[in-house]
C-alpha cells in the first residue's frame, strides 16, 4: 500500500484501477486537493495498493504518515477501470 499523488486528473474516482509503473492498484480512497487554492492543476491523492491490502485498509490497520509516496502526473497513469464499488 502506498499514497500515489497525481498530478492532474485522469478521471479516477474511488474503487478505480489503475496501472501505474508495471503494477495493477486500486484506488482506495482520494483526496481532491487544488480545487480551489492551490496549484494551477488539481492534485489526486490516492491510497493504492493491490487486492490483498483491501482488507488492511478497511480495518485501518495502517499507519498513513509512514507509507511510501509516489508523485505522477496525471499521463503516467493508465486508467483500466475509471470507478466502481470496493467489494474487492
Amino acid at each position: 500500500m502506498k499514497q500515489l499523488i497525481i498530478h492532474g486528473d485522469p478521471g479516477i474516482r474511488k474503487g478505480a484501477i489503475i496501472n501505474y509503473d508495471g503494477e495493477e492498484l486500486i484506488c482506495f480512497g482520494i483526496n481532491r486537493n487544488g480545487e480551489w487554492h492551490g496549484p494551477e492543476t488539481v492534485q489526486l491523492w490516492c491510497t493504492v495498493g493491490t487486492e490483498d491490502e483491501f482488507g488492511d485498509y478497511e480495518r485501518r490497520n495502517y499507519t498513513p504518515h509512514f507509507l511510501d509516496v509516489d508523485r505522477v502526473d496525471a499521463d503516467a497513469v493508465d486508467v483500466v477501470r475509471p470507478k466502481g464499488d470496493l467489494a474487492v
